[in-house]
């Protein structure tokens, strides 16, 4: 081999890597200076010119097959193992030609594989939510929240971080009994459900995934709240009520950038005079890019994470005030490693069902999502948004004020909530000492 140890030799900076060839060779690439280190092998000699052409793309496809294979790294011989090395060298990794020229694709061709019209979104949603609903149980929290959670300090299950998340939110919101909400991108109804228990209000979640829709209707029944929660399958853009509230979680990674005014458009004409919108969304301290071919091919297509530039044009565009802006940093980073280590515990069951493939693909994702809040560019924005300057009040201190209100409204609500999602999944209501979770343990450590 020649070509794939020539690219790790010119992206190496930091870290080791051993790559061991089809022919028996084991070829050591060290960088100048210390990271974090892993050993590949490689099963299928074309890698070697295959990788170097595109190797976000074919590299991942590669693990996938099962042609490279991990075999040792700080973390045993792991998908992570080798994306934290490429992560810790991006920089030079990205200044490799194919892989410069692989960005400028991504980028110059963005609006075409991010144009999202209803017929389209509704195919590409289905395509990543509707692999089962049982699938997402196994390895999320118990209130099924896909999205990142709030670690205050570290210490908390994924759970209670979980929690934390929704209550957060529901801060923000400014809520007042019976008031109406608009809930955009609901997935499986877990942050509706919460507002509807935690605030008296009434809840309108749409989504365009079938089986989300189906979960997310029964566990409102279950609950007793499908009189303040109620879920439809239809497009954002399909909205023509007004509400008081608008919240949406991790949906605006599913609009596209040629979208983006569209939907901020959409917002401002949903949110009554006074009304105020909360969103949530993954984005990126980096220049607007593309999404990378891994995610748009495999796992989100249509897929795009928004910067806060292209956010904040869009705000302008539809004349909305944006009342507040937060950014999360390394809150997904460990939400990932909760989601990983709990993929891994079913990993068997998910072979079963699946195969080898789906699941070296899905570790792959778990672990390349992790790597890029932990390592790369990628953070969390909320934007707190309305049509009026004061929709909120003019201080911050009011967010924990509401906080704590909803707080004691949570044993109650959470419990009622958990215990009707058990019984949707037919399984035996687990009490919050012995409910799925995940303490978040401090940050991996590179190891030279």
């Amino acid at each position: 081999m020649k070509l794939l140890p020539a690219l790790f030799q010119k992206a190496i900076v930091k870290g080791r890597v051993e790559l061991r060839t089809p022919e028996g060779e084991t070829v050591v690439i060290e960088g100048a200076e210390p990271g974090p280190w892993v050993a590949i092998r490689i099963t299928d000699p074309t890698l070697d010119w295959k990788i170097p052409l595109n190797p976000e793309l074919i590299g991942a496809e590669a693990f996938m097959d099962g042609t490279l294979i991990v075999e040792d790294g700080p973390e045993g011989g792991t998908a992570y193992d080798l994306l934290s090395l490429l992560f810790e060298n991006e920089s030079a990794f990205n200044l490799s030609g194919p892989q410069a020229l692989v960005h400028w694709i991504d980028k110059a061709f963005r609006r075409i594989w991010q144009h999202n019209p209803a017929w389209r979104s509704k195919k590409n949603a289905s395509h990543h939510y509707d692999l089962g609903n049982a699938f997402y149980r196994s390895w999320l929290d118990p209130d099924l929240q896909y999205s990142c959670a709030y670690y205050r300090d570290g210490t908390e299950s994924l759970r209670d971080a979980q929690i934390l998340k929704k209550r957060h939110i529901a801060a923000k919101l400014n809520l007042s009994p019976g008031q109406r909400v608009l809930d955009i991108g609901c997935g499986w109804g877990g942050m509706a459900l919460y507002l509807a228990a935690t605030a008296d209000v009434e809840v309108t979640g749409i989504t365009l995934a079938e089986e989300q829709l189906e979960i997310a209707r029964a566990r409102a029944k279950a609950a007793g709240l499908e009189h303040r929660a109620r879920f439809e399958l239809i497009d954002y853009r399909d909205v023509t009520e007004r509400y008081d509230r608008i919240v949406s979680v991790g949906m605006l990674e599913h609009v596209g950038v040629g979208h983006l005014e569209t939907y901020f458009a959409k917002v401002r004409d949903c949110l009554k005079d006074d009304g105020v919108a909360l969103i949530h969304t993954i984005s990126s301290m980096s220049p607007p890019a593309g999404t990378g071919p891994f995610l748009r091919k495999y796992i989100f297509p249509g897929g795009y994470t928004p910067t806060l530039s292209e956010c904040s044009a869009a705000t302008e565009k539809a004349e909305l005030w944006v009342l507040d802006c937060e950014v999360w940093r390394l809150h997904y980073a460990r939400t990932l490693r909760a989601w990983q280590d709990n993929f891994q515990k079913v990993r068997a069951e998910v072979e079963a069902i699946y195969d080898p493939r789906f699941a070296r693909m899905w570790e792959f994702y778990l672990a390349a999502c992790e790597c890029s809040f932990a390592y790369g560019s990628s953070n969390v924005l909320q934007l707190q948004i309305g049509r009026a300057r004061d929709a909120t009040p003019l201080h911050r201190d009011w967010i924990s004020s509401a906080a704590a209100a909803l707080a004691r409204n949570e044993p109650e609500a959470v419990s009622r909530i958990e215990a009707a999602t058990a019984r949707v999944f037919g399984e035996t209501p687990a009490t919050p000492e012995t409910a799925p979770g995940h303490v978040y343990d401090g940050p991996r450590e590179a190891k030279g």
